[in-house]
């Protein structure tokens, strides 16, 4: 639900959102697209669980500051109920996993897979009466088609781990998103989750999520090297500020003020900006027939999202 002083924007086509939600999707589009190399890049010095738990916890706290300082409150107890709940899903085991991931499969692969998710979601909403229209339900073929192809090829195909971690992390994020809009199924007990008001509720689900990942690096043992090399600490600079102050942020705006097709609409730019980057930059070689099943999964994204307009 949009606070009664918020404008409800959620019905309105992309050409007539306001600037500030313009610029949350170009943020969610081309940040989140190059965040995928970046995390390979961190991971020389920054293991997965701590690399993402201490990325968290520091914009989380960084965001929650500046909130209180321009006076807004704590989040209560049922609002940190939530932030705990929906970042140990969206967070703790949707970026978590991708990282652990990204140790065995190139960046450019692991966001073509993550492209599934708008597919997912539309099986997430389903409990909730909301059904896929025919073109959603080509777009979902096509896209189970294309993601045969991308876990049979050469890089996932090498690494099941790999796939496994990537997929089960990909469900994870998209049932957070969807609980975080639309509350739990009725089969669990169908409350919602809503988060403190404002910026503040980004920062709390940050927070918990953040430290849910600290306590699954500090279990597994895991240790960064030290001192870092420039370029992995770096990389998760950019994390922190681009990849969480002002994308996350801007996906979470997004979810509340646009319709699905708008905030999910990522998922078909980020693959090319993820492929693109992993092959230039990244050094990364992938198969013909990875690049088809890319393809393909794009292709399956922009059906769907054209289905829900």
């Amino acid at each position: 639900m949009l606070p009664a002083s918020e404008p409800d924007t959620r019905h309105l086509p992309v050409h007539r959102l306001p600037p500030l939600l313009l610029a949350c999707l170009a943020a969610t589009w081309f940040i989140w697209g190059s965040t995928y190399l970046a995390i390979k890049w961190a991971l020389v010095s920054f293991p997965p669980f701590h690399q993402m738990g201490t990325r968290f916890l520091v914009a989380g706290a960084l965001l929650a500051a500046w909130v209180l300082w321009r006076g807004g409150r704590w989040p209560n107890r049922a609002e940190w109920v939530n932030a705990t709940l929906l970042g140990a899903l969206m967070l703790g085991v949707g970026y978590g996993l991708t990282a652990v991931g990204q140790q065995t499969v190139s960046s450019g692969l692991v966001v073509a897979f993550i492209a599934i998710g708008p597919a997912l979601q539309a099986g997430f909403e389903w409990p909730y009466g909301v059904k896929p229209t025919r073109m959603e339900a080509a777009g979902i073929a096509l896209g189970l088609v294309g993601v045969l192809g991308l876990a049979s090829g050469q890089g996932f195909g090498a690494s099941p781990g790999g796939l496994l971690a990537v997929l089960v992390a990909s469900v994870s994020w998209k049932l957070g998103s969807v609980w975080s809009t639309r509350g739990l199924p009725r089969v669990l007990g169908g409350r919602s989750l809503a988060l403190a008001p404002g910026a503040m509720g980004f920062a709390s689900q940050m927070l918990a999520g953040g430290a849910v990942l600290m306590v699954v690096s500090l279990l597994l043992g895991e240790k960064p090297g030290w001192p870092p090399q420039p370029l992995a600490l770096a990389s998760w600079f950019y994390l922190v500020i681009a990849g969480s102050l002002i994308a996350f942020s801007a996906f979470m705006l997004l979810l509340q003020r646009t319709r699905t097709a708008v905030s999910s609409s990522y998922a078909y730019v980020n693959p090319l900006i993820g492929l693109a980057l992993g092959v230039t930059l990244g050094g990364e070689t992938l198969h013909w027939g990875e690049w088809l099943s890319a393809a393909l999964v794009t292709g399956s994204v922009v059906l769907m999202l054209k289905g829900r307009t």
